[in-house]
């Protein structure tokens, strides 16, 4: 709220998480495919996804206007039962234009189809594609800008640190501070959820913070 907001610089913080306690069921919605041996929960200050199938977690925010949504996150790749350097995704701005909420699938990725999003994944198709995508909301999902360098794709055990940016109608991500994607949107979401996104691997998630920017 405003009173407890932190002023920095032009940018003021209006949510955070270190991970430092047991997953806060009501900040943040986890949808997980069944999956023997997969869980989602925090430990030493990280949220950590291990997931064989397709995963989902939603912060329980609806965020408006000009934000920064920043963390680090790494994908880890060594004798876990579910290690493999692929999929560091994300969802933001998301609506559900037939619900109030986008909140209530079951992980499978193709179930996110039908939602308004803009979505980014980094080093997808086990570690070949790195691709940002517009969800339309009716199930089209245009590929906006793809990359199959090994510069643009993923580093095991790599730690990111990741910014998304949305200020009028850019959008931009940007991982260890170069941009990846930035999309100028005629018909810009300028409001929704942030998810984090993935599908079978060991992810770890450090150091959330969303900002407010200013309006101009």
């Amino acid at each position: 709220d405003e009173r407890s907001s932190i002023i920095k610089g032009k940018k003021r913080i209006i949510f955070s998480d270190d991970f430092a306690t047991t997953l806060n069921k009501d900040q943040w919605i986890v949808e997980e495919e069944p999956s023997a041996g997969s869980s989602v929960y925090t430990m030493n200050k990280q949220l950590i996804l291990d997931t064989r199938k397709g995963v989902t977690v939603w912060l329980n925010k609806y965020l408006e206007g000009n934000i920064a949504i920043e963390f680090d996150r790494e994908v880890m790749v060594e004798r876990g039962k579910n290690d493999r350097l692929s999929d560091m995704n994300m969802f933001w701005m998301a609506n559900d234009p037939r619900n109030k909420k986008p909140f209530g699938r079951n992980g499978v990725f193709e179930k996110y189809d039908s939602l308004r999003l803009y979505y980014a994944g980094i080093g997808g198709n086990t570690n070949t594609t790195s691709r940002f995508r517009k969800y339309e909301g009716d199930g089209r999902k245009p590929l906006i800008k793809e990359y199959k360098d090994a510069l643009h794709l993923l580093t095991k055990n790599k730690q990111y640190h990741i910014r998304i940016i949305v200020k009028n109608k850019i959008t931009s991500l940007w991982l260890n501070d170069e941009c990846y994607f930035d999309y100028t949107d005629q018909e810009p979401l300028t409001a929704g959820y942030f998810g984090f996104r993935s599908t079978w691997s060991r992810q770890v998630v450090k150091n959330f913070r969303v900002f407010q920017l200013p309006a101009k």
